[in-house]
């Protein structure tokens, strides 16, 4: 009976010593426990979204040096420890020229690093280095493949089996990293090829082990379970499961690591499972009958695949909790991380900055926590009374500053500045004809959107950057996955602020996440009702009257599932989690729109008749979104805050954008022309 351990850390990314640290602690207290193998996340000692740090001969070489810390710390000791982390080879260089580097897995015992002496080096190497969504692997490690090209060895010789003492006798694990196990589009298999070479050796391989640094995203465990289950049936051997906690970011994208360790038997049963986002190491006993076929063997507790399907996911509200937990995590970390402790925000009244509040007040103490609310001749009684109610609902700072006066004036000021050309037009050699704005000595004229645009800008850049600045805080941006989408935000304006807690959100999970909230989290209405059914409005002009009824110009029952197709994508297979998300352009859309298809394919509440109520209206509608979604959006999207990342697509560097011009397909014209003849 082997006793072992995951350690389900938290991750610190770039801080090698800290990280260091916790793996002692982690060390001690599966000692006193007496443990036999202690199981870290992959790259545990430098983190894994750290950039181009990479580049930096120094960090690499304190990474190896606590790497070789952690090795000696198993000496005169029954445990032994697998850990990822960077290897180096001082005689080899990357692609680009740089010190290559492999991201490993190490096993050590009693002092030393175990490995098979027909490996070309004492360690596990990576075979498949993701470059996908927000993942760059490629860019600095080399993958255990190239090993074997260039070597000219089998890869069954590059990673093998590791045989490790414990007081029970031999243990042999197949130790595999992350991305090594998620092998359904590559040429390779590296998890049958360790087990190949067990097998070539006539080494029974008692635990298939995979250390992860897996960031989150909605269904991602359902995902994980269906993977892993299979392939501990397929190869009638337990998996343990391994990953870290805390956030990492690349710039744009802060990524949530959730941990949920688990081990897996020989059937596909979950034996054990560790809770998302704590930070903790969990022991288990591994018994005989974990990789045997006894009856006995513990039943499956893995959540239903069919319950887990993308269909109906705005009608259905399984995934909330899971959405409220990692939001309510990740801003907690970020915060700790970045050691912002007082939070400013812009309460409108709606729903958008009454979710921000109350997430937010779930984090830091009411006394750290400013609304503010900041009415133009637009605004009406009723949202300001419900940012009022919301303030006090949370017991939080609340202040109200009219922004009339100075937007009135900034107007003012654009209108009456006079300008003059000074070069000749006629020295210009264009290809388009030359077009001025104004003549000689004449001023401007700013638009309604111009005006509205000012009114957003105030707020953000003069107001709560100023408030922010004077509590020693940071402003939030408000902003849902809708909005970015399609630009309906001001850039400097209301696109501003330090993080967008809600910007991976669609709007009707904003609308979701305010009723369980209410329900679960405060049992109480802190967000107030009202602003829950309020029609959702910018209160910019007034053609955004809310007491008319006038809003944005959305349907978001339609538009969110429609803006998803073109970012996230649909399933390929809805009735398989792990299938591939195709993104949709007006080409499919349309497609399906003729075939009497587009209900199904985007899961719509209601026919696609209710919406519009003949197809020029629906091809119309179709356009002037795709054309916002491509026009200045990608602008403002790019120069967006960062993103707490929930999705399966996000915005940021999860989602790589050209600024070009709106392109229509050959096709999608060619119907289209056919549908309206």
């Amino acid at each position: 009976m082997i006793r072992i351990a995951f350690g389900q850390i938290q991750v610190q990314p770039g801080q090698p010593q800290i990280n260091y640290q916790t793996m002692l602690q982690a060390i001690a207290y599966a000692k006193a426990v007496n443990t036999d193998i202690l199981i870290f996340p992959e790259l545990c000692i430098s983190g894994y979204l750290v950039g181009d740090l990479w580049d930096q001969i120094s960090f690499v070489k304190d990474c190896l040096y606590y790497g070789e810390e952690l090795v000696k710390a198993t000496k005169d000791s029954n445990l032994s420890i697998v850990f990822g982390n960077v290897a180096i080879d001082h005689q080899l260089q990357n692609q680009d020229g740089s010190l290559r580097k492999y991201n490993a897995l190490y096993v050590a015992s009693q002092g030393k690093l175990l490995h098979n002496k027909s490996q070309p080096y004492p360690f596990t190497i990576k075979t498949l280095l993701p470059s996908y969504r927000y993942f760059n692997e490629p860019r600095y490690f080399t993958s255990a493949t190239t090993v074997s090209e260039e070597k000219r060895i089998p890869l069954t010789v590059v990673n093998q089996p590791v045989i490790i003492p414990t007081r029970h006798g031999t243990f042999t694990i197949a130790p595999t990293i992350c991305e090594d196990s998620w092998d359904t589009h590559y040429n390779h298999c590296p998890t049958a090829t360790i087990m190949s070479a067990s097998k070539e050796q006539g080494i029974p391989i008692n635990l298939i082990v995979n250390c992860s640094a897996s960031p989150f995203s909605m269904q991602k465990q359902e995902q994980r379970h269906q993977l892993f289950s299979q392939q501990a049936a397929e190869y009638h051997t337990p998996i343990a499961y391994v990953n870290a906690v805390g956030i990492q970011n690349n710039g744009k994208n802060i990524c949530l690591f959730d941990g949920c360790s688990t081990l897996y038997d020989v059937q596909g049963s979950i034996v054990e499972d560790t809770p998302a986002f704590e930070d903790t190491v969990r022991p288990v006993l591994l018994k005989d009958t974990l990789w045997s076929p006894a009856e006995d063997a513990k039943k499956s507790t893995t959540v239903p695949l069919e319950t887990a399907s993308e269909g109906h996911h705005f009608s259905q509200s399984h995934y909330i909790p899971t959405l409220y937990k990692a939001l309510h995590y990740g801003i907690r970390q970020f915060l700790k991380q970045t050691g912002i402790q007082r939070i400013v925000i812009g309460a409108s009244g709606g729903i958008d900055s009454a979710v921000n509040a109350a997430l937010y007040s779930t984090v830091i103490p009411p006394d750290h926590l400013y609304l503010v609310n900041m009415p133009s001749r637009y605004n009406s009684d009723m949202t300001k009374d419900l940012a009022y109610q919301l303030a006090k609902n949370i017991g939080c700072h609340y202040g109200v500053t009219p922004i009339e006066d100075s937007v009135t004036a900034t107007i003012q000021q654009l209108e009456s500045i006079p300008f003059d050309l000074l070069s000749d037009a006629s020295t210009y050699s264009l290809d388009e004809p030359h077009h001025t704005i104004v003549t000689n000595g004449s001023t401007l004229t700013l638009s309604t959107l111009g005006k509205e645009n000012i009114q957003a800008r105030d707020r953000s850049s003069r107001i709560l950057a100023g408030i922010a600045s004077a509590v020693n805080g940071a402003f939030t941006c408000n902003g849902n996955k809708t909005e970015f989408t399609i630009g309906y935000a001001t850039m400097y304006g209301d696109l501003a602020g330090f993080l967008a807690a809600t910007g991976d959100l669609w709007k009707q999970d904003v609308y979701a996440l305010a009723q369980y909230m209410n329900e679960e989290i405060f049992k109480r209405e802190v967000i107030p009702q009202g602003s829950i059914e309020v029609v959702p409005s910018a209160e910019l002009s007034s053609a955004q009257d809310i007491t008319q009824g006038m809003g944005d110009p959305l349907q978001y029952e339609y538009h969110d599932r429609l803006f998803r197709s073109f970012v996230e994508g649909i399933p390929v297979d809805r009735n398989d989690i792990s299938s591939n998300r195709t993104r949709l352009t007006p080409e499919e859309i349309l497609h399906a729109y003729a075939s009497d298809r587009l209900d199904v394919m985007l899961d719509l509440p209601k026919s696609i008749h209710h919406y519009f109520p003949n197809t020029s209206s629906f091809i119309a509608d179709l356009e002037h979104w795709w054309k916002s979604y491509n026009g200045l959006s990608v602008a403002k999207r790019i120069q967006a805050p960062p993103i707490l990342l929930v999705s399966e697509r996000g915005y940021g560097n999860d989602l790589c954008e050209s600024q070009m011009k709106v392109y229509f397909s050959r096709q999608y014209k060619e119907l289209k022309h056919k549908l309206l003849a």
